[in-house]
């Protein structure tokens, strides 16, 4: 299934929300100018290695790559599947706490990501970079916050294509059934493409956490429907 929009339109423009997704972008292009050679060095050196992390926590460079990780891609696809989801589902995240804190909470949802990731693969020395952790977060607090929202969603059946309006709770709520699925069988040493899912996965519950925690939806704020 892939969400192409919902149906909650912001109450204010959600600054945060387009700021992450322009830098995301431009740390693409960047990433995407540079040469092969000079590229491959940028990756080893601003995203984050586990098992580098690991030897020495404290330093500085380690510490930094938990956050620089968070803005680069693999590649183009990554990036684009990436932003979808960040822009159908972070303004509204945005809209209900503001945007300083829903900035403190992203960027705290991709630190909790990136050591679910840790913790599942602390001797893994290949690099991880992408805002899916953070993302994740994200999805799991609009799923506390909104529930009940519809999602017009893609979703192809062999080679027949429809477009549903679906609740948000079964759009993401089947999206997390996923990352855990192929989070228990990577677990079994299975390489499914290279995907960080203990990430995915820890970024989402840190975003239910904190949601159920601090995000209670102003009872008083009108929804506003396309």
């Amino acid at each position: 299934m892939i969400p192409i929009r919902d149906q909650i339109k912001p109450h204010r423009v959600p600054v945060v929300n387009i700021f992450l997704i322009i830098i995301n972008i431009l740390v693409f292009v960047y990433q995407w100018l540079m040469t092969a050679e000079p590229n491959s060095m940028l990756v080893y050196q601003f995203a984050f290695i586990p098992a580098n992390f690991l030897a020495a926590p404290t330093d500085p460079g380690n510490i930094r790559n938990i956050f620089t990780a968070m803005f680069m891609h693999a590649g183009f696809l990554h990036l684009a599947g990436n932003m979808l989801y960040l822009w159908i589902f972070g303004d509204n995240v945005e809209d209900v706490w503001g945007s300083l804190r829903y900035l403190v909470f992203y960027l705290a949802g991709g630190v909790a990501a990136t050591f679910a990731h840790v913790i599942t693969n602390p001797a893994s020395v290949i690099p991880t970079v992408g805002a899916s952790g953070a993302i994740a977060a994200v999805l799991g607090a609009y799923l506390v916050l909104y529930p009940q929202s519809r999602v017009l969603t893609f979703i192809p059946l062999g080679y027949f294509m429809t477009l549903k309006l679906l609740p948000a709770s079964i759009v993401l709520g089947a999206w997390f059934v996923l990352q855990l699925f192929n989070g228990v069988l990577s677990l079994g040493g299975q390489d499914i493409g290279g995907t960080a899912f203990w990430a995915h996965i820890g970024g989402f519950v840190t975003g239910v956490l904190l949601a159920l925690l601090f995000g209670k939806r102003r009872q008083s704020a009108q929804q506003r429907r396309w």
